[in-house]
């Protein structure tokens, strides 16, 4: 990392624990650096004709940079909701405003040896001309399934949003 931190490093989250109950707070940057346990939300945003909002995450992403991800989302801030940090998240990413409220489809907590958070699946549809964060979002395009299908092993994906995609296939082929 350079001489400065990113900006969301100093953001406020809550830390949980193994029930996602909340025990404290601390900094983005501290609940990366010792693997606190906290909250974030995946948000697959899709259209009308159900395209999927794919797109390369920035070179200054604090975690996962220049990687690909089918999802927008990202931290729940300290107090926030799930419910509320989707909406927030996904207008902030796409960079519009007027979203139905995301549908919360399942919870999940994502855990590794680097990382640790609770995480919520959303969908949500998003029809709107999309203007993505330029500090977020280094390219962007809505993609068919089969598409994002052929991509996964020639890409490089986020590590957490690829476990959320197979936990989403997984939990769509049950509720069919």
């Amino acid at each position: 990392m350079g001489e400065q931190e990113p900006r969301s490093a100093s953001e406020l989250l809550d830390i949980v624990d193994a029930q996602d109950r909340v025990v404290g707070q601390a900094t983005r940057a501290r609940a990366y650096a010792e693997r606190l346990t906290h909250r974030c939300v995946f948000v697959l945003a899709r259209t009308g004709d159900g395209r999927l909002f794919v797109h390369r995450r920035t070179a200054q992403k604090l975690v996962f940079p220049s990687c690909y991800d089918m999802f927008v989302g990202g931290v729940v801030g300290a107090g926030e909701t799930y419910d509320d940090a989707a909406l927030r998240e996904a207008e902030e990413e796409l960079g519009v405003s007027g979203l139905p409220a995301p549908r919360p489809l399942f919870t999940f907590l994502y855990d590794t040896p680097e990382h640790s958070w609770f995480s919520a699946l959303y969908e949500v549809t998003c029809d709107l001309p999309v203007d993505p964060q330029v500090e977020e979002v280094a390219w962007h395009a809505f993609l068919t399934e089969d598409e994002i299908a052929t991509r996964l092993p020639a890409w490089d994906w986020v590590p957490d949003g690829l476990d959320a995609w197979h936990r989403y296939q997984a939990w769509r082929a049950q509720n069919r």
